[in-house]
């Protein structure tokens, strides 16, 4: 899930950037060191086709195939820097949603939760007061986005230093409290952000702990992801990339804050993205093999879903 929010004043993805990880399935017949010879030379090569077709600032692209990594930047990481490389940070938007899935998936194989679990299971103020016959929403239906939820929580602008301040825990429950699905949930698909917070607050409460701890315990501590956070110390931030507009225009850096944690808002650096990418590769490995197999399977058939919105348009 690799789609930022809409473009508002002050959008959190680097939108005129590009950051692009690839997992390369070459076919070599040759030894193990020509193939990183050749490796470097595929990932370099797309990578400057890349950066001169889309005319970005900057680009860093990352690929790993067996176990080997090629990371190379192009461009400049900020207006009088130096080009990015594995180590520079940046915010990856929708990315960050899978990421939440990662946690939903190693939780339902802990048996904390269950993938059919009713959402107000563990968030009651997450039932809708009035719903009829419909069937309550579960945990999967908001992986999916086939909660029947909007793209986004309506709420008003929050100042230029904290844009993201109006979107509150609380104004989830009212949202809730007073209106109904804009679908059967489970019957259609519709983008949204929205879904994927209230999903991190489900995880969250039904864990006791803070989603961004759910984060490390699960995800980023085991694989020694250590530039992978809601909230850069200083010296991460010094190695930020640029975020830009797309007008062209330099965006801030604004907060995260504690409640868009599962639909966007993450950190990370290409080195880490692709160590993660690296995990979700072993698909032989006993370690972690039954998250995978709940991470990566078909929850939800095109045919027949009504509505089908937001995927392919995003």
């Amino acid at each position: 899930m690799t789609v930022s929010r809409p473009p508002n004043a002050h959008q959190y993805l680097c939108s005129s950037l590009a950051l692009l990880l690839a997992v390369v399935t070459v076919a070599l017949s040759s030894g193990k060191a020509r193939a990183d010879a050749l490796l470097d030379e595929t990932v370099s090569f797309t990578g400057q086709v890349l950066f001169l077709e889309h005319k970005v600032p900057a680009l860093v692209i990352g690929a790993v195939r067996d176990g080997e990594i090629s990371i190379h930047g192009f461009g400049q990481r900020t207006e009088d820097g130096d080009a990015p490389d594995g180590d520079t940070l940046m915010r990856i938007g929708s990315i960050t949603k899978a990421f939440t899935g990662e946690v939903l998936a190693h939780m339902v194989a802990e048996g904390k939760v269950g993938l059919t679990d009713p959402i107000a299971k563990s968030a009651p103020e997450f039932a809708f007061a009035t719903s009829g016959d419909l069937q309550p929403i579960r945990l999967i239906d908001l992986a999916t986005h086939s909660a029947g939820l909007p793209r986004e929580l309506p709420h008003e602008p929050g100042p230029d230093n904290d844009p993201f301040a109006p979107i509150t825990r609380e104004g989830f429950a009212a949202w809730f409290k007073d209106q109904t699905p804009l679908y059967a949930p489970g019957s259609g698909v519709l983008y949204s952000n929205f879904g994927f917070d209230v999903l991190a607050t489900g995880l969250s409460k039904a864990a006791g702990k803070p989603y961004p701890e759910l984060l490390s315990k699960y995800i980023t501590g085991p694989l020694g992801m250590e530039n992978t956070t809601f909230a850069p110390s200083e010296k991460q931030k010094a190695r930020l990339m640029q975020g830009h507009s797309f007008d062209g225009a330099a965006l801030p850096d604004v907060p995260t804050g504690s409640v868009i944690v599962g639909s966007g808002g993450l950190y990370s650096t290409p080195r880490d993205l692709l160590r993660w990418m690296q995990w979700h590769l072993g698909q032989q490995g006993e370690q972690g093999a039954e998250t995978r197999q709940i991470n990566h399977a078909l929850y939800l058939v095109r045919d027949g879903l009504d509505p089908v919105y937001g995927m392919d348009e995003s």
